[in-house]
């Protein structure tokens, strides 16, 4: 089954303890398309300017993601400027640019229309639903951010009850719903809409919510080496719902899978600035870590 993400494509440019990276490639999109392209076809859809590299273009391409639905705009592509501290929980956003995409409405074309899958990426609620109207998905996962939970909740939660899964952090599982226990706001944001609730925990790892009783929760993979966690939660998202389209069902043995090969593929994202891992690995990279998590995990 294909897959079709709809989000923001990005120059990125940030700090970390461990050097920087000035204007490189970003965007929910990006980041979710390479790690979901490792499981199945993808359709990426979002919006550029006219200074968007030649060579990221490239880059997409050769890993097989469809970009039809990529729309060249005049003017500057949206920018995003971070500096990590030493603890890569803690991030600082220096800047953000939204250039051609303040004024981007998506327009998904014919075959990421018919995708079975569709990922909303955390773009403002009113454009996810403009997509949810133009789309005939069999299965639909969202994100969504502490910006519109904050000024957008109306918007937010009729999203909410159109949509299957829902993948995002604690912190946002807390906001969206006033609730401290991060088991009880999973439960919550449930009762919102979608079936299924991940909530990602970085470091922590990752916690899956399904049936009334059913949680399942993994660790991540530690890593000697943390570069840059810049679109890790998305490389997660991507690998998630790339293994629940490659499997072809939405059983709960497929969702226990996919959270932890969605574990898997974040986990190479931190190992360098921007998705440089994410364009080098392919799935025999992806199968060799994962058999690291299951020892990791097995009891």
């Amino acid at each position: 089954m294909s897959i079709t993400v709809v989000g923001s494509v990005a120059l990125d440019t940030v700090e970390t303890p461990w050097g920087r990276n000035e204007d490189g490639l970003g965007g929910a999109a990006v980041y979710f398309a390479l790690a979901a392209a490792n499981f199945t076809p993808v359709h990426m859809v979002g919006v550029v300017g006219d200074d968007f590299p030649d060579r990221h273009m490239q880059l997409l391409a050769a890993k097989g993601i469809d970009l039809t639905g990529l729309e060249h705009a005049s003017g500057a592509t949206f920018r995003w400027s971070g500096r990590y501290h030493e603890d890569v929980n803690i991030r600082d956003t220096l800047d953000t640019q939204l250039n051609v995409f303040e004024q981007f409405h998506p327009s998904i074309p014919e075959t990421a229309r018919t995708a079975e899958l569709l990922f909303l990426g955390n773009i403002h609620p009113a454009l996810q639903a403009e997509v949810l109207a133009q789309t005939r998905p069999r299965f639909v996962a969202m994100d969504t951010m502490n910006l519109w939970i904050a000024t957008t909740p109306d918007a937010l939660r009729a999203v909410l009850r159109e949509v299957d899964a829902i993948v995002i952090n604690d912190g946002e599982a807390r906001q969206l719903t006033g609730e401290a226990n991060v088991v009880a706001a999973a439960r919550q944001v449930q009762a919102l809409g979608p079936r299924i609730v991940v909530v990602k925990k970085g470091e922590h790892g990752a916690m899956l919510f399904t049936e009334a009783d059913a949680v399942f929760a993994i660790p991540a993979l530690p890593l000697k080496t943390v570069v840059d966690p810049t679109g890790a939660g998305d490389s997660f998202a991507g690998g998630f719902l790339g293994c629940v389209a490659q499997s072809g069902d939405t059983s709960s043995a497929t969702l226990r899978r996919a959270v932890a090969y969605g574990t898997v593929v974040a986990s190479f994202t931190c190992e360098a600035f921007g998705p440089a891992r994410l364009a080098e690995i392919g799935p025999a990279d992806i199968e060799a870590r994962a058999a690291l998590l299951r020892r990791l995990s097995e009891f």
